[in-house]
């Protein structure tokens, strides 16, 4: 995965806002995950078709981060969500 790669959502979650964390449920595998932080913004971002370069443009626009930084954290955070078969 690198900036140029296009992350598309895999498969429909049920989503719910708590107090500024999402919880998410798999109904399919009947798991839940919960998303705070910057992983909020990722999810929101990746509700439509984008590349791992424009999620770290917009991101850096947001957060005081360093491009390194930003950009480790965003791949790990899209390789779990690809681990956890989410998004393509």
């Amino acid at each position: 995965m690198d900036k140029y790669t296009i992350i598309q959502l895999k498969k429909k979650l049920n989503v719910t806002d708590l107090s500024g964390e999402k919880v998410m449920v798999d109904f399919d595998s009947g798991k839940y995950f919960m998303i705070k932080g910057a992983g909020n913004d990722i999810w929101n971002l990746i509700q439509t078709e984008i590349t791992v370069g424009d999620i770290i443009k917009r991101l850096m626009e947001d957060y005081e981060v360093s491009e390194e930084e930003c950009t480790s954290a965003v791949i790990k955070f899209l390789q779990k969500m690809k681990e956890l078969d989410f998004i393509y």
